[in-house]
């Protein structure tokens, strides 16, 4: 962050300076939420959650080398006192950034992909010039914030993830770092339960492109009609990507290897080039894409965006994590989070990656999906009981209707595939154990509360926590 002084900051804050505060100590380091995290010069930020105070390690992060905290009440530390600190956090950030007018802020947002296309595009804008983006998933009206406090005077690019938990939340985030790209990579039904609907979702996350000023660029999907409509909602210029024949940029001659991972030809206005994804499955081509077209608008020549792209290995966790065992047993760890589009592409990966060996799944039932909760779930089951599984295990609650799918499925195919429930993750993992043999593929796949990462993590000899 920039070197900012307690009195500036408690005036951006609309706070009070308390516990012995000196107006004149400056904040020269981090801005934290944790207090294991606090570094010399840090500015702690107490957040009231479910299951802890921040104030209440107000007095640690201080020992610990913080100047202040920024709380909403007083503590046993020095303090700015505000009367919320997520809203102050996000007013703090609102003006850090108005103050390095030299960066350029590229927003990324969709239903699925936003944390790999932010990734591969970070790793591009790192090219031209020294580069911040959210560490993992940091897209929320907490995470958002404290990501642009990380740049600095040095910054020439934010990259940043913006989530829509409801109408209203991508606007807001965009208030805090206006951005003069913004990359829309898809609308499906992640969340279907809040948004009722894909048409309101493409609402929310149209809410992006309507931010952009005049001399901005919408990056959008050409392949996706809900995020193709999102033209008429700018003000700013357009670029496709997609593999449409009309994207001004597109991959061409799609090929995908024996480990599921995708080639092709980036085709730009000013040239093309080969790009071979180490990423795994088709569906990434689509992420490459967007990536690609940010970084040509910002002036990468397309030869820089294959190399990079080519060279580009999974950054985030248990996203796509593909790991070999000793026995040969494949790993596919995608326990991050999960939607039905995210679960169909999951499968093809499963399905390019294994080959003719026997392929297991570990899912566990979507949720945030309203009313049609039952039939989407009922869905999932469908596709898993028909895609050739050995073995699927269903895990944790509301598994009936994945159950129930995969079944009626195993049925109409006269399938093979053996289903069953696992009422924890610490049962899936030792069940599953028991079925593998060598060369086997597993696929693990769930929404994050779900915990299904502990179900890899199981599998690969690691902290089963």
């Amino acid at each position: 962050m920039i070197p900012l002084p307690l009195a500036r900051i408690a005036e951006i804050t609309s706070g009070a300076l308390a516990g012995m505060a000196d107006p004149r100590a400056v904040v020269r380091g981090p801005v934290v939420i944790d207090s294991r995290a606090v570094e010399p010069g840090a500015l702690f930020v107490a957040i009231r959650g479910e299951r802890a105070d921040g104030h209440d390690f107000a007095a640690r992060a201080v020992e610990a080398g913080a100047v202040a905290v920024l709380a909403d009440r007083p503590v046993d530390a020095p303090a700015v006192v505000v009367g919320d600190t997520v809203e102050a956090l996000a007013s703090l950030a609102t003006a850090v950034c108005a103050d390095l007018p030299a960066v350029t802020v590229v927003g990324v947002t969709g239903s699925a992909g936003k944390t790999t296309t932010k990734d591969l595009l970070a790793r591009l804008t790192a090219r031209i010039g020294p580069t911040v983006a959210p560490v993992e998933s940091f897209n929320n009206e907490i995470g958002h914030p404290l990501t642009v406090l990380k740049a600095g005077e040095d910054t020439r690019f934010l990259v940043l993830e913006l989530s829509a938990r409801n109408v209203g939340h991508i606007t807001h985030l965009a208030r805090i770092a206006p951005p003069s790209i913004g990359v829309v990579l898809n609308v499906g039904t992640a969340h279907l339960g809040v948004f009722g609907s894909r048409e309101a979702i493409a609402r929310a996350k149209g809410e992006l492109v309507e931010t952009l000023p005049d001399d901005g660029v919408a990056v959008l999907n050409a392949d996706d009609p809900l995020v193709a409509a999102m033209a008429g909602r700018t003000r700013a210029r357009v670029t496709w990507y997609g593999r449409s024949q009309d994207a001004h940029v597109r991959a061409e001659n799609v090929t995908v290897d024996d480990r599921g991972r995708a080639s092709f030809t980036l085709r730009t206005p000013s040239g093309a080039a080969p790009i071979g994804l180490r990423l795994y499955g088709e569906h990434a081509v689509q992420n490459a894409l967007a990536a690609a077209a940010a970084a040509y608008e910002l002036g990468l020549p397309v030869a820089t965006i294959a190399e990079e792209l080519s060279e580009a290995e999974p950054r985030s966790r248990w996203r796509m994590e593909v790991t070999d065992r000793a026995d040969g047993v494949t790993v596919v760890n995608d326990a991050y989070n999960a939607n039905p589009d995210s679960m169909r592409a999951a499968f093809a990966a499963l399905d390019a990656l294994a080959g003719g060996r026997r392929r297991f799944a570990v899912v566990a039932a979507l949720r945030e999906l309203g009313e049609e909760s039952d039939a989407l779930n009922e869905e999932l089951g469908r596709l898993a009981g028909g895609a050739g599984l050995a073995g699927l295990l269903v895990v944790g609650p509301d598994a009936e209707p994945v159950l129930a799918g995969a079944q009626a499925a195993v049925r109409d195919t006269g399938g093979h595939t053996r289903v069953a429930h696992a009422a924890d993750v610490t049962r899936a993992g030792e069940e599953l154990s028991t079925l593998l043999a060598p060369g086997d593929a597993v696929l693990v796949k769930g929404p994050r509360a779900a915990g299904l990462e502990r179900v890899a993590a199981a599998l690969l000899g690691g902290d089963r926590r």
